[in-house]
């Protein structure tokens, strides 16, 4: 089979360092490019607890950007492990189960968690933060029963979506609702982060929400928001105009191209004092704020326009962010960490993020399937990676590998 493969050695990182601020197509094409397609075996079952899966569409995700451009922090380097077949939004069809396996049948359409936590590495008793509902942020991504690797498509042991089929722990496997298109269930993921990352934060009624990007998870984060029928307004920050215009459409009530903090003295009737030196501080301001750039200046103006008592969601990170705590300590703020899904209690039960993502879309509450402006075949990757590194010009939101 047909699979995208990353690999990254020392003297590629280093020659990349250089060539990469001639050109980033360094980074995909030529000699020294971290990711390669190849013809390999297709992959076998694990165990009987598992699933293989023919895959349809494999979403690319601003994540796969960073990592086949060695942006990820090193700190996160112990919970990867490579060569890999990279890939994690996706949806495909049953081919094989294993005789353990009882959360579907061959011929169902599913979508997949790719978080490898505790159950799908083995490892048992499950940590305490498993133990929790919480796979998504669990103490053992490094150990097990296969190489580190927070998730299926940066593990060398368990490939991901970019690959014409992959496997699937049983627990990872989510089957697809009637009425859902596979382009909707393809962006279950991201739109599962958007509401796991509303749902750890979540807004009053009648809060002032302010999300900082406009992208496609602060576009997840909008969607989530308006689905759960969360009344409160919200404003987002996102330059450029295309995906201004769809993240409005999503539901957000104001848009602005930047200006932070101009945008909390407007929307909010927060009261900006200027100090003798450095940047402006407000009081009052917003209830809940999104940053899903995660950079210095986007998480310092975040907690410059939080509220007294607010608290900032970090959903995009960087790699080291340096900042001035003032308004941290002046007004009691909060810093929240969003990483990954879990399970969640609704007025219907215990569910996985996956599942409330599902159900919203089947429910006709949220549109994502439009999100999906472009699609490539596996052996068009540069072309998508290009299309990808330039959405504006592309007029793109989401783009995806095809197989089917």
């Amino acid at each position: 089979m047909k699979a995208l493969y990353f690999n990254i050695t020392v003297p590629n990182y280093l020659a990349l360092q250089v060539l990469g601020r001639i050109s980033k197509k360094y980074y995909f094409e030529g000699p020294f490019a971290t990711v390669s397609l190849k013809d390999v075996p297709e992959p076998k079952l694990p165990n009987q607890d598992w699933v293989k899966i023919r895959v349809r569409l494999c979403g690319f995700c601003g994540s796969d950007l960073n990592l086949l451009m060695v942006r990820d922090s090193p700190m996160a380097s112990p919970f990867t492990s490579f060569p890999c077949i990279f890939g994690h939004e996706l949806c495909g069809d049953v081919v094989e189960t294993g005789k353990g396996v009882d959360t579907c049948t061959v011929g169902d359409l599913v979508t997949v968690s790719p978080l490898l936590s505790c159950v799908p590495r083995g490892i048992s008793p499950v940590c305490p933060v498993c133990a929790a509902g919480r796979p998504g942020n669990c103490e053992h991504f490094a150990e097990g029963a296969f190489a580190p690797g927070l998730f299926a498509g940066i593990c060398r042991d368990v490939g991901g979506g970019y690959a014409e089929y992959m496997v699937a722990h049983k627990s990872q496997v989510f089957p697809v609702p009637k009425g859902v298109s596979p382009e909707a269930a393809t962006l279950s993921e991201p739109f599962a982060v958007g509401i796991q990352t509303v749902l750890d934060n979540r807004p009053e009624e009648k809060a002032r929400v302010l999300v900082i990007g406009g992208g496609v998870i602060g576009t997840m984060i909008v969607k989530a928001i308006r689905g759960l029928g969360i009344g409160c307004t919200i404003t987002v920050v996102e330059p450029a105009a295309f995906n201004a215009e769809y993240v409005r459409r999503s539901g957000a009530d104001h848009v602005v191209p930047g200006g932070i903090i101009d945008a909390a003295l407007k929307m909010t009737g927060a009261v900006v004092y200027k100090p003798m030196l450095g940047e402006r501080i407000v009081q009052g301001g917003f209830d809940r704020v999104f940053d899903t750039v995660g950079h210095s200046d986007t998480l310092q103006q975040a907690l410059i326009v939080t509220a007294g008592s607010g608290v900032v969601s970090l959903v995009g990170i960087g790699r080291t962010i340096t900042l001035d705590p003032t308004p941290l300590w002046l007004k009691v703020q909060a810093i929240k960490g969003c990483y990954g899904y879990a399970y969640n209690d609704t007025p219907s039960g215990r569910k996985h993020a996956f599942e409330i993502a599902l159900e919203l879309v089947q429910s006709g509450r949220v549109q994502v399937e439009d999100m999906l402006t472009h699609s490539f075949p596996i052996e068009g990757y540069r072309e998508l990676i290009e299309v990808s590194m330039n959405k504006s010009a592309h007029r793109a939101v989401k783009t995806a590998v095809r197989f089917v």
